[in-house]
């Protein structure tokens, strides 16, 4: 029995100092590759070095304040009518009939809605009449016209110029012959012509 309780004491001692000297090298161990705790960056800093490095909002781009263009000069009473400022119109004559030698009639009327008063030529060149058939071109006041064919008139803001006109029925044409042909029956559109300007299409019919 002491032999026995001899041994057993020896080998608690032996398994004693085993486990304590396994343990202090990997205490030591754990504290040499343990990482070392880096303190958690603080927002406000990581804010305040984000604006120091430049991340403010850009600075506005400057404006260009646009330069006032002066005004037009008001017109002078007596200056050329602008046609802007001119209406021209066209009666008479839409789908009407004209049997047994009856005569078409029409009547043009200018406006001037300028804000004086103004000149314009209404002269049968400048201001022309023509009556079409589809692609015939069969009457033009613009056709032998003598002397200068030119008509100056004011036209007042407001106050139309009227032209009245009775066609004879007969074509006309450049080289003016002595006897132009009668038109033959059929349908007609009339338009008045002033440079850039048209009047609506008059439609009629002779018989």
């Amino acid at each position: 029995m002491s032999v026995l309780v001899a041994v057993l004491v020896v080998v608690a001692v032996v398994a004693w100092a085993c486990s304590s000297g396994g343990s202090g090298p990997e205490r030591t161990s754990n504290a040499q590759t343990s990482p070392s705790v880096t303190p958690s960056a603080d927002p406000l800093l990581a804010g305040l070095r984000t604006l120091a490095m430049g991340t403010a909002s850009p600075s506005p781009t400057p404006t260009t304040t646009p330069k006032a263009t002066p005004a037009a000069r008001p017109k002078r009473p007596g200056e050329p009518c602008a046609e802007e400022d001119l209406v021209l119109s066209l009666q008479g004559g839409k789908e009407q009939i004209y049997s047994g030698g009856a005569r078409p009639t029409f009547m043009v009327t200018l406006v001037n809605t300028g804000p004086v008063m103004c000149t314009a030529d209404v002269g049968p060149r400048a201001m022309e009449i023509r009556i079409t058939s589809g692609a015939d071109r069969i009457w033009s006041t613009a056709d032998c016209v003598s002397g200068a064919g030119s008509e100056v008139k004011q036209l007042q803001r407001g106050v139309p110029y009227v032209r009245s006109l009775e066609w004879d029925r007969r074509r006309s044409s450049a080289d003016c012959r002595a006897t132009p042909p009668a038109a033959l029956p059929g349908t007609y559109v009339t338009t008045v012509r002033m440079g850039g300007l048209h009047s609506t299409k008059g439609v009629f019919h002779l018989r």
